[in-house]
């Protein structure tokens, strides 16, 4: 059974890596997952093969070899169906231009998901970042862990007695809030083990090709009405 493509369009709409250290930002997400991935050694080696020469050489190989474990990742085996018999765990982490996020159980990825700073955001304390990934993530699968006891895993080690410690500033407080009625714990485990996340939130930015504009239509019947009786002395009277 296929994934719905909504859960793994992040992995889907990955550009082409232009430097060697795309390539290794790249990597780090199915080298977290090879153990899911039939071949990945054999898939993966012109990529890697790709990560040991300056500048980036990219060819037919280097593509299809890119192509196949974009494929690889977002078919099953390696995303799964979830069962509300087990416990979720949430991956999230920041970086310095966006989130990443991985729903999983057991070991086994359920969703990818990842989103950039908005340039206020980017300019807030890593703190800040790592909070809000897990309060998106969490909102984005949230038909998931309500009503059950889940996992959060972060690099943030602070974060991890976030219920206990004492709130101070105002970001803290609105993350926080929007946490409520959810019943989880929050884990850390170094960026070392984190590879899933950390490569999902450094997705490279895509290239805007179009605008969308919007028209809403606005009934003015009211304050025309209002201008009108305000002007009628009798009424005013």
């Amino acid at each position: 059974m296929e994934p719905l493509e909504s859960k793994i369009a992040a992995m889907l709409q990955w550009l082409t890596p232009r430097t060697t250290k795309a390539v290794q930002i790249f990597l780090g997400l199915p080298e977290f997952y090879r153990r899911f991935i039939q071949k990945y050694a054999t898939i993966a080696a012109p990529l890697i093969k790709a990560t040991t020469k300056e500048p980036l050489r990219w060819t037919t190989e280097t593509q299809e070899a890119f192509d196949t474990l974009k494929r690889a990742l977002s078919t099953a085996p390696v995303l799964t169906l979830p069962n509300f018999d087990l416990p979720f765990t949430v991956e999230t982490d920041a970086s310095g231009v966006g989130m990443g996020a991985v729903l999983s159980q057991q070991g086994h990825p359920i969703a990818f998901f990842s989103r950039p700073f908005s340039p206020k955001l980017l300019c807030s304390s890593t703190c800040v970042h790592e909070l809000f990934a897990i309060t998106v993530a969490i909102k984005k699968w949230r038909q998931y862990p309500l009503g059950h006891q889940f996992i959060i895993l972060t690099d943030h080690q602070s974060l991890k007695e976030l219920l206990t410690q004492v709130i101070q500033t105002p970001e803290q407080h609105m993350y926080l809030a929007r946490l409520l009625g959810y019943d989880y714990q929050i884990h850390y485990r170094s960026g070392v083990h984190n590879q899933a996340a950390d490569a999902l939130s450094r997705l490279p930015e895509q290239e805007p090709t179009f605008t969308m504009l919007l028209s809403v239509s606005c009934c003015t019947f009211l304050d025309e009405l209002r201008h009108q009786l305000e002007a009628h002395s009798e009424y005013v009277q």
